[in-house]
């Protein structure tokens, strides 16, 4: 939706390596330790700490007998009589005093051994228990008394990659408990976090058991959506980028007068702050003239109505010759005679958040994201104006999907803390229209997918195919946008305004959410 201003203003299970517990180490090069036997040592029970340094053999032909961390059991029916079942022990016992004591001594690492620990090695030998299993997560037992050989508790984001990559293999099962376990951990008025979670698992829920969904096209969503636009600085800077890239390549090829085609206006947002920009900039185009498409929604005709009236309101207000104009979206139509573009205009196409709802190959032969490009350019507009969210969810499999779901509507959430109070009263439809565009992404194939956004590089690479040159920003938009960022934020230094390949990204914590970028 091109929109977003107030008036003045995207399976491979981990492995964990194998880890002793003669592994944990401190280093104490003070120590000095010589080497005793067994027998030496169970002499000395009354010691409590003994360092060592101990080298581990490399390429033992056979896997160690005697590991502490996985017990052998050994029946009495294969061991025979008592006799031979105690000659097998006391040769593993001297296999284990050769493993750990028998090494030379190496200044670098120095393990730490007890008395306590030497009692359970024996013990285990003697007496051998099963392995116990790690406590879940959520368990009180599970904390930093956890030895080293307890496997390190997985993130949220692994956890659901793990859920997706589940599903993909079809085993929904493992799929239900890992988010039946992550449910525990969601909040939608927690943290960023926490509230990411909960859309998340909606969102795979959705998944394993497939509802089907048109929330997108739902009022609620378009006016939450619309919300959204306005108080995050990503997608409110990046309409001010689309429209100031439009001013500047037309002011510089001196054209009085401005025509914008716009496939998608939303509720004219953008356009408020394009008409206050042409109000200040009294040496460049004094008009506008803005062509709209109506689809077959209910309703739609009178939305522009609407949307038309109030933008009449406010360039009567500033001064500002303006003209609006709803057209019907026929392919047929799409030239410049049909559009109703005069000699002396300067035609500008504004594609701000469009591409990504149009299918691709991936999904018709038709390929309407392509088509429309193609369509566009055969229009030779002076200036073409591209915004996206900078995200790999197209063709992209359900598990890179999900990781890419987590980072970019991770730090948008996270943004949102720093320009919405919780005590806003939108805040909670905002946020709702977060949760609906991870629910699409996430849970929907084929034509019900319509949040298939794509990285820059690939916006780029469809530019070119269909025709077009890029347009680098130029270095006043750059710093008109770095200041207005600042006066909106109070300088908060999360969000960031950086230039690349020729478009201008906008983002958060080192994320960058949306991209702006003009074509001709």
């Amino acid at each position: 939706m091109s929109s977003g201003f107030p008036g003045g203003f995207t399976n491979q299970q981990q492995q964990f390596p194998f880890r002793s517990p003669l592994a944990e180490i401190l280093h104490d090069p003070a120590s000095q330790i010589r080497k005793r036997s067994l027998a030496e040592f169970q002499q000395q029970q009354g010691l409590e700490l003994y360092l060592r340094n101990v080298k581990l053999r490399p390429n033992f032909p056979h896997a160690n007998p005697l590991s502490p961390i996985f017990p052998l059991d050994f029946p009495t029916e294969v061991l025979g009589h008592e006799t031979h079942k105690k000659k097998m022990m006391n040769h593993r016992l001297q296999e284990l005093e050769k493993e750990l004591l028998g090494d030379q001594v190496d200044g670098d690492e120095v393990s730490v051994v007890t008395h306590s620990d030497w009692s359970e090695t024996i013990h285990n030998l003697i007496a051998p228990t099963k392995i116990p299993i790690s406590p879940s997560p959520t368990s009180s037992s599970s904390s930093c008394s956890s030895t080293s050989a307890s496997p390190p508790i997985l993130t949220t984001k692994h956890s659901l990659i793990d859920a997706a990559a589940a599903i993909s293999e079809g085993n929904l099962a493992a799929a239900t408990e890992i988010i039946t376990r992550l449910q525990q951990l969601a909040n939608p008025k927690g943290t960023s976090e926490q509230r990411l979670t909960s859309f998340m698992v909606s969102a795979l829920k959705s998944r394993v058991n497939p509802t089907g969904t048109s929330e997108l096209y739902s009022k609620d969503h378009k006016l939450s959506t619309q919300m959204l636009y306005e108080v995050s600085p990503c997608f409110k800077l990046s309409f001010m980028a689309a429209n100031l890239a439009i001013i500047y390549a037309t002011s510089e090829q001196g054209f009085q007068r401005i025509h914008v085609v716009d496939f998608e206006i939303g509720e004219g947002g953008q356009y408020m702050h394009f008409l206050h920009a042409l109000a200040a900039n009294q040496s460049g185009a004094a008009a506008l003239k803005i062509t709209a498409f109506s689809d077959n929604t209910s309703g739609a005709d009178e939305k522009l109505k609407i949307v038309g009236e109030r933008l009449h309101t406010l360039a009567y207000k500033i001064g500002v010759r303006f003209d609006f104009t709803v057209k019907k979206l026929i392919v047929s139509d799409l030239n410049r005679i049909k559009l109703g573009i005069e000699p002396g205009e300067a035609l500008a196409v504004n594609l701000a958040f469009k591409l990504h709802n149009l299918p691709d190959e991936s999904v018709t032969t038709e390929n309407l994201r392509d088509e429309l490009l193609r369509l566009v350019k055969g229009l030779s507009p002076d200036v073409t104006t591209v915004v996206e969210q900078e995200m790999n969810a197209n063709t992209a499999p359900l598990t890179v999907r999900v990781r890419e779901a987590c980072e970019l509507y991770g730090a948008l959430l996270d943004s949102l803390d720093a320009t919405v109070s919780r005590g806003n009263p939108d805040r909670v439809r905002i946020e709702e229209a977060v949760g609906r565009k991870i629910v699409n992404s996430v849970s929907c194939e084929g034509r019900e997918r319509v949040e298939r956004c794509e990285v820059f590089g690939k916006w780029r690479a469809r530019m070119s195919m269909a025709g077009f040159e890029s347009v680098p920003m130029s270095q006043p938009v750059a710093d008109s946008l770095r200041a207005r960022l600042n006066l909106g934020t109070r300088g908060n230094p999360g969000f960031t305004v950086t230039e690349q390949s020729g478009g201008i990204c906008f983002g958060w914590m080192g994320r960058t959410l949306t991209v702006a970028s003009a074509w001709r």
